[in-house]
């Protein structure tokens, strides 16, 4: 089925032979289009929001003084609060194919606002965990719907010919949005003392949050981010429920068709896993090996974590920048098996050095890589698959995407020391990475993504 974006139908296949313009007027060309400003602002407001929220809260939980973590207590953190959330997602396309995209992403928002002020309210108080788990596990629950939803209606906002740079853009934007609100709350635990700067890290989410719903709901009618009327799913809700589960044969099915999607996605899949390792890695020995304990409230350990945020975000603005470019010039899998390549390398130099200069200069590569790759699977899934299937397979992307994440976690921490010093854990990502490479390689050459 050839993709179409809403409205705008007639210029997609107007457009569809018309010469490629220069990477600039890719730019230009979807910022001069209003809806993609409005999507993009509710994006940016919604991930600096997140950023504030679990920043206020990683740092309430891993680097509170007055705590001791292990290495696994990391691992079943985050598994704790990523795998209900992924295990959802197959369903949250249910929602995405069959109800107003707009009405999902404002009324979604507004929740997370709504629910950030009990949470931030219970870090201060220092309440039950059980009570601080259960509220942080439904704002991040409800965050499946938000970035499935932006990426599902991505589509309908530019001509198909613009989407790889509209992902770059709006994906990178989204990083880097993550990122300021990361850095935010750094400065608000290091400028306020104790809970109080928990809990006011996190609260500043929920008035972003309000500010992303306004956003949607005032710049878009209720069915213009999709799904489009003649794709649009009817029918009772539990009904679709029941059928999805059973659809998830037809879904892998209608995935397999387009290989280059599904190989692409099985690829970001196994460096997330691998990814999940270096995180564990990074966090443990952060907080063990190189934490000088004169120093007791982490204040080193925050300032090397707040570089590696920083080189993050400029990778992934670097990655951003040449991603469309070169996935037109070499193509796309050329490009992911280049970037598979530049993280092994990478892991290969930190394994050595095991410096923390190492750990933020590694850190911008493999965001480079990371981004770029995401960027790839998400305009492969845009371009290759039909919009009645689009909702249900970005979810299901999001759910490959976290688990494989978690799993690379509980790998790395089950063989981790207490303090993290562990090279030879780094070497064997690395030939993890190498065999990556080799794979889609020579696999993409045959598949390409679109």
């Amino acid at each position: 089925m050839v993709l179409v974006c809403g409205p705008y139908r007639g210029a997609v296949s107007n457009q569809a032979n018309a010469k490629t313009p220069h990477p600039r007027g890719h730019v230009r060309a979807i910022l001069a289009r209003k809806d993609f400003r409005a999507l993009l602002g509710t994006r940016a407001a919604s991930q600096i929001a997140d950023g504030f929220f679990q920043g206020g809260l990683a740092v309430s939980v891993f680097f509170n003084p007055t705590s001791k973590i292990e290495p696994f207590a990391y691992a079943i953190a985050f598994a704790m609060l990523i795998a209900p959330y992924s295990v959802l997602g197959p369903y949250v396309g249910v929602f995405l194919d069959r109800w107003s995209r707009r009405n999902i992403l404002a009324v979604s928002n507004l929740l997370r606002a709504l629910l950030v002020v009990p949470t931030a309210l219970v870090i201060f108080w220092g309440g039950p965990e059980i009570v601080f788990g259960s509220f942080a596990l439904l704002v991040i629950t409800i965050n499946r719907f938000v970035l499935a939803g932006l990426s599902a209606s991505q589509p309908h906002v530019v001509e198909r010919e613009h989407l790889v740079t509209a992902n770059a853009f709006a994906t990178t934007l989204g990083t880097i949005c993550f990122g300021a609100g990361l850095g935010g709350s750094y400065v608000v635990t290091r400028l306020a003392e104790g809970e109080y700067a928990y809990a006011l890290a996190s609260g500043l989410a929920a008035p972003l949050y309000a500010l992303s719903a306004l956003i949607a709901w005032r710049a878009f009618r209720p069915m213009y981010l999709g799904p489009d009327e003649f794709e649009r799913h009817t029918g009772r809700v539990v009904e679709a429920i029941v059928e999805t589960t059973k659809g998830m044969v037809a879904g892998f099915a209608h995935l397999w068709q387009r290989r280059g999607a599904a190989y692409s996605m099985t690829v970001q899949a196994a460096h997330r896993a691998l990814y999940g390792v270096l995180t564990v890695v990074t966090l443990a020995v952060l907080r063990g090996h190189f934490h000088d304990p004169s120093i007791e409230d982490f204040a080193d350990t925050l300032g090397w974590l707040a570089g590696i945020a920083a080189a993050g975000q400029v990778g992934s603005f670097l990655s951003a920048l040449i991603t469309p470019r070169i996935t037109r010039w070499w193509g796309p899998g050329r490009w992911v098996t280049a970037l598979m390549l530049l993280v092994g390398v990478t892991i290969a130099g930190v394994a050595f050095a095991m410096w923390e200069p190492a750990f933020v200069a590694a850190t911008l590569l493999i965001n480079i890589a990371s981004q770029g790759t995401k960027i790839v699977v998400d305009t492969s899934l845009q371009t290759t698959v039909a919009d009645e299937y689009r909702g249900r397979l970005f979810s299901l992307n999001d759910t490959v995407f976290n688990l494989s994440f978690v799993i690379g976690m509980f790998a790395g921490a089950s063989l981790l020391p207490s303090d993290g010093y562990a090279p030879d854990i780094l070497f064997g990502v690395v030939v993890g990475y190498m065999i990556v490479t080799v794979w889609y390689g020579l696999i993409s050459t045959r598949h390409r993504p679109y």
